[in-house]
C-alpha cells in the first residue's frame, strides 16, 4: 500500500539530513576561512536563497565547531540511534500534521494523545490517569499546584489572590528534593516564599534522605492550628542525590488525613515497568500525581517529560492548564508516540532492566574493595549507587585522634570531612575522565560530603553504558585506591618534614588533592612589600620550574587557576614508594639554591661598579708612575718620539683582573709566570650537591627502594665472607731465616728509595719553578 509522497519525502530528507549531521569528517579549510569563519561573522540574508545541503553544512560547522578540536577534554555526542531518529521524525510531522483542516487535525491528535496516554499508564501501573506533556520537567509539578489551588479555593476564579491571602496555601517539599524546586514554584504561582515549607529528613532512624514523617505530622498540625491550609505534599521515588525513596504509604494516608494532594517524581519510578519492584516504590502507583522523564530513561531526544494524574473534573484541569482545546498542543505527544511504538513494550523493558543490571553489576564490585563505603537504600534493587572513598584509623592514629579531639573536636572533624571530600572530588573527576562512558559525576550530600554517583537510569541510554564499561570503572577505582590511600598517609609526614626544615613554610589548603602545599620562604632584609612579593613570586616560579625538571612521577603546579594560594608549590597525588624526607630536603636545596643565584645577581650591579671605580683609580695611578719612570722630556711629542729610539724604555706590563666572586681587583703577573713557565692548573671538579642521593638505574626521583639497605648488608657481608675464605686457603708460610730476612730488608729499603724518589719528584713539578736537572742526577749517583 502506498504511503503519502509527503511522508516518504520527509523520512528521506531526515535520514540524510541526520547523516550529514552526524558525519565527522570535514573538508580542511584554509587557514584564513577558519580564523574568519561566518559562525564569527554574521553576513547579510543572501537575497536569491540557498540550498538545504549548504544550510545543513552550515549547522554540522555550528555543531562541530572549533572549539571543541581545541579545547583538551573530549567531547562526546549523544549516540542518536534509530528510535531516535523515530523521535525527532515525531516534531518533523508534528509541522506536516498541523496544516491539515481542522476535523482531520483533531481526530489524528485525540488518537495520538489517547494512545500514548493509555501506554504510558499500562506501563507504569498507574490506572485511570490522565496525561500532561510538556517540555519543562518542572512544569507539570506548575501545573497540579494550580489545580489543587482551584480545587481547594471554589472561588479563586473570581477573587484569584484574595481568597488565598484570608487563608494562606502551604506546600510542602523534602529538604532532599532538587535545589531551587520551591523557589520555582513561588515564582510562577505568585506566592510567597513563607508558603513554601521544607520537611527535614530522618536524622534518627531510618535513611537520611527520607522524610521525617513524624515531624511533617507536627508541622501540618501547627500550620492547621494556626489557620493555614495544607495544599500538596512533594515526595521523592529516588533523591536527586543519593536516590532514596519516602515512605510513600505513610505519606498517602497523611495527605489522605489532612486532604493533601501527594506528589511523587524521581528516577525510581523508572522501575515500575519492571517484573519485581520494591515495595516502596510500588506505593507510588496510589500517588495522586506524577512526573516521568522517558527521555533520559530511554535514550530519546527531545521527548517530552509527561505529568500522570488522577482528576473527575475536566473544567478544572482546563482552567490549570492541564488540558488545552487546541489541537496543535496535543500534538506534543507525537514523538513519544513514535518512539513507544519502534521500542515495543520489550524494548522499553529492557533498556530499564539493563540499567539495574548495570548498578547492581557495580554495587556487587564495591562490596570487595577496601576503603570504598556505599550509600545505597536496598541493595537487591537500588537503580542509584552512591559511594566515596573512605579510610578507618589505624588503632594508634585512633588514640591520638580522640586525644586530639577531645581537646578540638570540632575543627578535628571538619578538617578531616574537608579532606575527604576533596578527595572523593578529584576521584569523581578521575572516573568520569577515564570511562566516560560510564556516567558518573560528583553528588554533594549534606550528611555524607562529596561521593561518586553511578545512576544509569540518567545516563546508560544515551551514552551506551555495558558492562565492560563498569568492569572497566572497577579496574581504575583500584588503581586509584592506593594512591589515596598512600597520600593521605604521608600528608601528616610531608607537613611535619616541612614544618622542621628551615626555609620552608607549610601551606594548609584542605580543598587541594594531593600531598601538600608548600612554599619556599624569601629572606628578606629590610625590602618593602612588594618588592619582597615580586622577589618570592620569582624564587617560587623557579623552584616549580626545577622541580618539574626533575625526572620523578610527582606532579607540581601552581595550584588551581581560582581559589589558590600565591606563590606557592603544590604536590599532586603520591605513592607508598615515596622519600618525603628526600623531597623535602630537595625542595629546600633547590630553593636555597635559587635564593643564592639571586643574590649574587642581586649584587652584582654594586660590585662591579665599585670595582670599575677602583679600577679606574689604579689605572690613573699607574699612568702617574708610569709618568715619573719615564721621566719628563719623553712625554714631549717629538722629543719623546727621538728619546724612545736612541734609548728604548722597558716597561714591565701592569694588568688587573676583576674577579666577580671576590669582588676585588687582582694583579694578573701569576697569570704571566704561570704561562711563561708553561705549567697549567687542573680545574677544580664540579661541586655536587650532598643532598643528591645514589639512585640505581632507571629509578625516578624521591622513591625509596625499601630493600637497598638489606642489600647493601648481604653484599658486604658475603663480601668478607670470601676474603676470609681466601685468607684461610693461603698456603702457610715459614718463618724467615737470616739470609731471607736480610734480601728482604734490602728489597724494602730499595722500594723505600724509589718512592721517595717519586715523592721528591712530584714535589719538584708541583712548584712553579722549572725542575733542578743537578739534583735528580745527584740523587741517581747516591742511590
Amino acid at each position: 500500500k502506498m504511503v503519502d509522497p509527503t511522508l516518504a519525502e520527509m523520512g528521506k530528507n531526515l535520514n540524510e539530513a541526520m547523516k550529514m549531521l552526524e558525519d565527522n569528517q570535514r573538508k580542511v579549510e584554509e587557514e584564513n576561512e577558519k580564523k574568519y569563519a561566518r559562525k564569527d561573522i554574521p553576513g547579510p540574508l543572501q537575497g536569491s536563497g540557498q540550498d538545504m545541503v549548504s544550510i545543513l553544512q552550515l549547522v554540522q560547522n555550528l555543531m562541530h565547531g572549533e572549539e571543541e578540536e581545541e579545547t583538551s577534554q573530549s567531547y562526546r555526542l549523544q549516540n542518536v540511534g534509530e528510535q531516535g531518529h523515530m523521535a525527532l521524525l515525531g516534531h518533523s510531522l508534528a509541522a506536516y500534521i498541523s496544516v491539515l483542516d481542522r476535523e482531520r487535525l483533531r481526530k489524528l491528535t485525540t488518537r495520538i494523545l489517547s494512545d500514548t496516554t493509555l501506554w504510558l499508564c499500562r506501563l507504569f501501573r498507574y490506572e485511570n490517569g490522565s496525561a500532561y506533556y510538556h517540555e519543562d520537567d518542572r512544569e507539570g509539578l506548575l501545573k497540579i499546584c494550580r489545580l489543587v489551588i482551584h480545587t481547594r479555593y471554589e472561588d479563586y476564579t473570581l477573587e484569584g489572590f484574595n481568597v488565598l491571602y484570608a487563608k494562606q496555601p502551604v506546600i510542602y517539599i523534602s529538604s532532599a528534593a532538587r535545589a531551587g524546586l520551591g523557589q520555582a514554584l513561588c515564582n510562577q504561582l505568585g506566592l510567597p516564599l513563607s508558603c513554601m515549607c521544607r520537611v527535614p529528613c530522618n536524622t534518627m532512624f531510618g535513611s537520611q534522605h527520607q522524610m521525617d514523617v513524624a515531624l511533617l505530622d507536627r508541622v501540618i498540625k501547627d500550620d492547621v492550628e494556626s489557620g493555614k491550609l495544607p495544599l500538596l505534599l512533594v515526595a521523592n521515588a529516588g533523591t536527586p542525590g543519593a536516590g532514596h525513596t519516602d515512605k510513600l504509604g505513610r505519606l498517602k494516608e497523611l495527605c489522605e488525613q489532612y486532604k493533601m494532594w501527594l506528589h511523587v517524581e524521581g528516577v525510581n519510578l523508572a522501575t515500575l515497568t519492571l517484573g519485581y519492584v520494591s515495595s516502596s516504590v510500588l506505593a507510588a502507583t496510589k500517588c495522586d500525581s506524577m512526573t516521568l522523564t522517558l527521555g533520559s530513561w530511554l535514550g530519546l531526544p527531545a521527548v517530552p517529560a509527561v505529568t500522570l494524574y488522577r482528576h473527575e473534573d475536566p473544567s478544572l484541569s482546563l482552567a490549570a492548564g492541564l488540558t488545552s482545546n487546541q489541537p496543535v498542543e496535543k500534538l506534543r505527544a507525537l514523538p513519544l508516540w513514535l518512539s513507544l511504538q519502534y521500542l515495543g513494550h520489550d524494548g522499553i523493558v529492557e533498556r530499564i532492566k539493563h540499567a539495574s543490571q548495570l548498578s547492581q553489576r557495580l554495587l556487587e564490585n564495591l562490596k570487595n574493595l577496601d576503603f570504598i563505603k556505599t550509600s545505597v537504600e536496598d541493595e537487591l534493587s537500588s537503580p542509584v549507587v552512591v559511594f566515596k572513598f573512605f579510610q578507618e584509623y589505624s588503632n594508634r592514629d585512633q588514640t591520638s585522634h580522640a586525644a586530639q579531639a577531645s581537646t578540638i573536636q570540632h575543627p578535628i572533624i571538619s578538617n578531616e570531612r574537608h579532606i575527604y571530600d576533596t578527595f572523593n572530588q578529584w576521584l569523581g573527576e578521575q572516573l568520569a575522565q577515564l570511562v566516560p562512558a560510564s556516567g558518573v559525576d560528583v553528588v554533594e550530600l549534606e550528611d555524607e560530603g562529596t561521593c561518586v554517583r553511578f545512576s544509569p537510569l540518567m545516563t546508560s541510554a544515551v551514552l551506551g553504558t555495558e558492562i565492560q564499561d563498569i568492569d572497566q570503572l572497577v579496574d581504575c577505582l583500584k588503581m586509584k585506591i592506593p594512591v589515596l590511600t598512600s597520600t593521605l598517609q604521608l600528608r601528616e609526614e610531608f607537613e611535619q618534614e616541612v614544618r622542621r626544615t628551615v626555609g620552608l613554610l607549610y601551606i594548609e589548603d584542605l580543598g587541594w588533592p594531593g600531598l601538600g602545599v608548600v612554599r619556599y620562604n624569601y629572606h628578606c632584609d629590610g625590602k618593602n612589600d612588594d618588592k619582597q612579593e615580586k622577589e618570592l613570586e620569582k624564587i617560587n616560579t623557579e623552584l616549580l620550574k626545577k622541580l618539574n625538571e626533575l625526572e620523578s612521577d610527582l606532579t607540581f603546579s601552581l595550584g588551581p587557576e581560582f581559589g589558590g594560594q600565591k606563590n606557592c608549590v603544590y604536590i599532586g597525588m603520591v605513592t607508598e614508594d615515596l622519600d618525603v624526607s628526600e623531597l623535602v630536603e630537595t625542595i629546600a636545596a633547590t630553593g636555597r639554591e635559587i635564593e643564592e643565584n639571586s643574590r649574587l645577581l642581586e649584587n652584582m650591579t654594586e660590585v662591579v661598579r665599585k670595582g670599575i671605580q677602583e679600577a679606574q683609580l689604579q689605572l690613573q695611578k699607574a699612568n702617574e708612575e708610569r709618568l715619573l719612570e719615564e721621566g719628563l722630556l719623553r712625554q714631549i711629542p717629538v722629543v719623546g718620539s727621538v728619546l724612545n729610539w736612541f734609548s728604548p724604555f722597558q716597561a714591565s706590563p701592569k694588568g688587573r683582573t676583576f674577579n666577580l666572586t671576590a669582588g676585588s681587583l687582582e694583579s694578573t703577573e701569576s697569570m704571566y709566570v704561570s704561562k711563561a713557565q708553561g705549567t697549567g692548573t687542573t680545574p677544580p671538579p664540579t661541586p655536587t650537591s650532598s643532598l643528591a642521593k645514589q639512585r640505581l638505574p632507571g629509578q625516578k626521583a624521591f622513591k625509596r627502594s625499601l630493600r637497598s639497605s638489606d642489600g647493601f648488608s648481604e653484599t658486604s657481608s658475603i663480601s668478607h665472607c670470601d676474603d676470609l675464605d681466601k685468607m684461610d686457603q693461603r698456603p702457610p708460610t715459614l718463618s724467615p731465616g737470616p739470609e731471607q730476612g736480610s734480601l728482604e730488608m734490602e728489597k724494602a729499603e730499595e722500594q723505600k728509595e724509589v718512592v721517595q724518589s717519586k715523592t721528591d719528584t712530584e714535589d719538584i713539578h708541583s712548584d712553579k719553578s722549572p725542575p733542578d736537572c743537578t739534583k735528580v742526577e745527584d740523587q741517581a749517583s747516591q742511590r
